[in-house]
């Protein structure tokens, strides 16, 4: 299908042990050989590694010791001769390999374009090419195994399987409209159509009930902790990361600007955002972070609310509430070792913490994980559906099967039910990249880094 050679670095562009520069293409292995003293890669085995030194033509020099390997077309990943140079982690030798290949017939590859010839040679489907920077971005065990189920193809075989069963719903529809002589229009859409029809809609909606398990998995879940000054936030952060991330004194509105962590709880990677204390202020840089920090709490899609068990309810706390309480929320009254002053009667659902011992920690992860049920997630065989394209394209579906059993209802004629039973199938297919733009796909594999 491509007519040129790509090449890119596919390890992180640094100081290291070695580095990987990658090709792929028809021309891919004769380019190397051209610059590669050792065996003749052209004749050697496929999937071999081979010792050698690659060149540089112009000034007749070694560049680099370096290890090659060699694979041929179909069985790599982009379907393509793939040659993979192992050479020493070093930056400008790095970049002078890859300046010679580009000088002497490969392209530099776009951000994915690696894994978009994998799709486009049929290689993967379009799930499987996403669950790759799924499987480069996962932070936890569980975010890496929804990540290789999809790579593995558990999800396109999910879709596949729904696939299947509207295109029964098609096919029992086409027999009714070329051979209408052999059965009744309504009684078909009503004993047939219409049962089946609510079968796969039912299984969508409970494939979208999974997803948002499955989204938390994948992304992980946004927490941003709020209160006014001094009311020991940063010490929740601390305790919460179990390191000294921000600084905690006795003076109020220490914390200028907002700070992020990541911790784990339950395999769930958690984005905890320490933010400015909230109240009045004439002081211009706090002023900034008390911004930033009602844009972390609209953001956020769970809210640490911290109280101070030692003092009343202050303005700034009774709008604090307010403000929060349309946000999935935990209110934490702090210092609970002190005197109490804080009226509870009026507080529903809080816990009381202390920031100076670990049971704290334990209290306020149990919340979080029985807010999110994470106790009970398997990852291993369980194929989530995670991505935001994907769940869309879901709920798209089951949109267009609500409106087929609403037209079999009305006794629409059946090749109008059909128009309805169709998009749904296709709009299926476009999760697995069947009738999608190049201008999705472009858009798609941009967001992969350069060597993949």
């Amino acid at each position: 299908m491509f007519n040129d050679t790509i090449v890119a670095i596919s390890t992180a562009l640094g100081e290291g042990a070695i580095s990987i520069i990658r090709l792929s293409g028809n021309d891919s292995i004769e380019i190397v050989s051209k610059l590669f003293k050792g065996k003749n890669l052209i004749e050697v085995n496929s999937h071999t590694i081979n010792y050698g030194h690659i060149i540089n033509p112009e000034e007749n020099s070694i560049v680099d010791e370096v290890l090659v390997s060699v694979m041929r077309a179909p069985k790599t990943f982009t379907a393509e001769d793939v040659v993979e140079i192992n050479c020493h982690g070093g930056i400008f030798v790095t970049n002078k390999i890859l300046e010679i290949l580009l000088t002497h017939g490969a392209r530099l590859a776009e951000p994915g374009e690696f894994t978009k010839r994998a799709f486009l040679n049929g290689r993967i489907d379009l799930t499987q090419a996403e669950s790759v920077m799924d499987l480069i971005n996962a932070k936890t065990e569980e975010s890496l195994n929804v990540a290789l189920n999809g790579l593995d193809g558990k999800v396109s075989q999910l879709i596949k399987n729904l696939r299947e069963e509207v295109l029964f719903v098609v096919a029992n529809i086409e027999v009714n409209i070329d051979y209408p002589e052999y059965d009744d229009a309504i009684k078909m859409s009503n004993e047939i159509l219409k049962p089946k029809i609510f079968e796969v809609i039912s299984k969508i909606e409970k494939i979208l009930e999974y997803a948002k398990t499955g989204k938390i998995l994948r992304e992980g879940i946004k927490i941003a902790i709020i209160g006014r000054p001094n009311v020991g936030k940063s010490s929740l952060l601390n305790i919460l990361m179990r390191e000294e991330r921000a600084i905690v004194t006795e003076i109020a509105g220490t914390t200028r600007d907002i700070i992020e962590g990541y911790i784990n709880i339950g395999g769930i990677p958690l984005k905890i955002v320490d933010t400015a204390g909230i109240r009045e202020t004439n002081d211009i840089i706090e002023a900034i972070g008390v911004k930033r920090s009602i844009k972390a709490l609209e953001e956020a899609e769970l809210v640490l609310l911290v109280l101070n068990n030692n003092e009343k309810l202050t303005e700034s706390d009774k709008n604090l509430l307010k403000i929060s309480e349309s946000k999935q929320r935990i209110i934490i009254i702090n210092k609970s070792d002190l005197e109490t002053k804080i009226e509870k009667e009026l507080l529903k659902n809080y816990i009381e913490t202390t920031m100076l011992d670990d049971k704290s920690v334990d209290v306020i992860e149990k919340k979080i994980k029985d807010i999110y049920n994470l106790g009970d997630i398997k990852t291993k065989d369980q194929a989530y559906i995670s991505n935001s394209r994907h769940i869309a394209k879901l709920k798209l579906a089951k949109r267009s099967l609500e409106d087929a059993i609403e037209s079999i209802e009305l006794e629409v004629p059946i090749d109008m039910v059909e128009i309805d039973v169709k998009d749904a199938w296709m709009t299926l297919g476009e999760i697995l990249g069947e009738e999608v733009g190049d201008a999705l796909l472009n858009e798609l594999f941009s967001k992969f880094c350069l060597g993949k």
